[in-house]
């Protein structure tokens, strides 16, 4: 029971308004769906139940003892707590911890998110990494005959993150005949950066990575970022694409530097990261093979749905115990 439907993402994707009467109804739907709690063996919430509200709704399945699960792939406690109001630091800066002390157990992404589980007192702390369907993940060699591709995939509200890289890309892409492709956000503005912008689709994502020569994901050193999971390198590397990311959170997990890809943190990391990946074809074939391996091994639901599955069916009995 998604708490937003489709038109949520959609709206978001294509620069609409919010439909807040449609955003009013889906948080009344769900609270009616919460007075049946009882039934419950268990609730798997993603974040919390009701987000800018209080932890009310927690606080009360706590109180008549129905087990939730909840799971974080971001670390959205800083959004309360970082906020720029602070009547909203006032009544939510602590809204998250609650929760996870609450919650029957905590999954989490990365070991960032998990030190903050573990430090709000959460009972039980799983890792559960961000991961794909390898069945959705092609290995097609890239496209022959165009310009080398630097791709990026994402949401609009993330594109600000290749802002900094600017310069450097176009000097590298003018240099090298190259390109950047851009996938889900509707504008971006990179000065004298060769761009393609491409709608996002879950039908058309994958053969639009396919098109990618390397992957990349930029990320300054600030506390949101540290606790995102690297979801787009998982991606490429699914696609068996080399991939190039600052190394920031669980980009350090994720990406082992000369075996699937590179870390970089300065503009001439960058630089030489992509210098040696145009110049090299099998390099970038060799890596991202490594980069698929390393999918199958550990970032893919046929590795740990099994894994989940077993949290959720224990769940219950831990909570009662």
């Amino acid at each position: 029971m998604p708490l937003l439907g489709d038109y949520y993402q959609e709206d978001l994707y294509a620069g609409r308004s919010r439909r807040w009467g449609r955003i009013a109804w889906a948080y009344l739907r769900r609270l009616l769906a919460l007075g049946q709690s009882r039934a419950f063996d268990l609730l798997w919430i993603e974040y919390e139940l009701f987000p800018w509200f209080p932890a009310t709704a927690e606080r009360l399945l706590a109180r008549v003892r129905t087990p939730f699960l909840v799971d974080y792939d971001d670390p959205i406690y800083h959004r309360y707590e970082l906020h720029g109001s602070r009547l909203v630091r006032l009544l939510l800066a602590d809204k998250i911890d609650m929760v996870m002390r609450r919650a029957t157990a905590v999954t989490v992404g990365n070991d960032y998110l998990g030190e903050r589980a573990r430090a709000a007192g959460a009972r039980c702390v799983e890792y559960l990494p961000t991961v794909v369907d390898l069945e959705r993940y092609r290995t097609d060699p890239p496209f022959g005959g165009g310009p080398f591709t630097i791709g990026w995939i994402g949401s609009p509200s993330t594109a600000r993150y290749l802002v900094p890289l600017a310069p450097m890309l176009a000097n590298f892409c003018q240099a090298r005949g190259a390109r950047l492709v851009v996938v889900g956000p509707r504008d971006v503005r990179l000065d004298h950066v060769p761009l393609e912008l491409k709608p996002w689709s879950e039908v058309t994502e994958v053969a639009d990575i396919l098109g990618f020569d390397v992957g990349i994901m930029p990320l300054p050193d600030d506390p949101w970022e540290r606790g995102k999971c690297g979801y787009k390198l998982i991606q490429y590397m699914a696609c068996a694409r080399p991939v190039i990311a600052s190394p920031i959170g669980a980009n350090r997990q994720i990406v082992e530097h000369g075996v699937n890809g590179f870390l970089a943190t300065t503009d001439e990391d960058w630089r030489s990261a992509l210098d040696m990946l145009y110049a090299a074809p099998e390099l970038r074939a060799r890596l991202g093979r490594a980069g698929r391996q390393k999918v199958e091994t550990s970032y893919c639901t046929q590795v740990t749905a099994p894994r989940l599955a077993s949290l959720l069916k224990m769940a219950p009995s831990a909570h009662r115990a």
